[in-house]
C-alpha cells in the first residue's frame, strides 16, 4: 500500500482522516448492510501489518456501505483473535451499525497511518470487493483503497474501505457530482 494516492478523483475522500460514516451521512440515507462476518484467514499483507503468522484465523467483517440505497463503499475489517478483549464483544455486537461510529466516538482508540492503493484483479480483496458492489452495471477494472490501523489498548483492528465509482457522485444535499472514482 501507498503512503499517499497520488492523483486521483477520489483523492478528497481516501485523504479525509475523518468518520466516512458520517461523511457519507451528510449526503443521504445511510445504511451497513453485513455482508460476512466471522472466522477467518486474513490476506498475507493484513496478516503482516497485524505481526499475525500467515494462514492464522482472525475474526473479519465485511460489509457494504449505503448511501439512498446505493453501494457505496465496500468494508473490510480484520480483528485478531488474540489478545481477546473489548473489541471482540463490540464487534460481534454491532450487527447492521457503522464500525466507524464506534471506532470516532470511543476516545480510546488510536488511528495510524493510512495507507492507499489502487486494487486491481490480482489482490485478494478485490473479487470480494466487486461481489460486495455487486449492483455497477459495469464493474471496473481498478478500485481506490485506503487502509487504517486503528489501536484500543492492547488489541488492534485493520480497516480496508473500498470505494465505489458512485461514491463521487454524492454531494452535500444529494446532489449529484460527475466524477468517477475508478483508478
Amino acid at each position: 500500500m501507498l503512503r499517499a494516492p497520488g492523483s486521483t478523483p477520489c483523492n478528497r475522500w481516501l485523504q479525509d482522516r475523518g468518520s466516512l460514516t458520517e461523511r457519507i451521512q451528510a449526503r443521504g440515507r445511510f445504511a451497513v448492510r453485513v455482508l460476512r462476518q466471522g472466522l477467518g484467514i486474513p490476506t498475507t499483507d493484513e496478516a503482516l501489518a497485524l505481526r499475525l503468522t500467515p494462514g492464522r484465523l482472525a475474526w473479519i467483517r465485511e460489509v457494504a456501505l449505503l448511501c439512498d440505497d446505493r453501494i457505496v463503499v465496500f468494508a473490510h475489517t480484520v480483528l485478531p483473535c488474540r489478545p481477546r478483549g473489548p473489541l471482540h464483544v463490540w464487534l460481534a455486537r454491532l450487527g447492521n451499525r457503522s464500525l466507524g461510529a464506534l471506532l470516532f466516538s470511543h476516545a480510546g482508540f488510536t488511528r495510524g497511518p493510512m495507507k492507499f492503493r489502487a486494487l486491481d484483479r490480482r489482490d485478494p480483496l478485490f473479487a470480494s470487493a466487486l461481489c460486495g458492489l455487486r449492483t455497477l452495471d459495469q464493474p471496473p477494472s481498478t478500485l481506490w483503497a485506503r487502509r487504517s490501523h486503528f489501536g484500543f489498548g492492547r488489541q488492534s483492528v485493520l480497516v480496508t474501505e473500498i470505494f465505489s465509482p458512485p461514491l463521487l457522485q454524492l454531494r452535500e444535499g444529494g446532489e449529484q457530482e460527475r466524477q468517477s472514482c475508478k483508478g
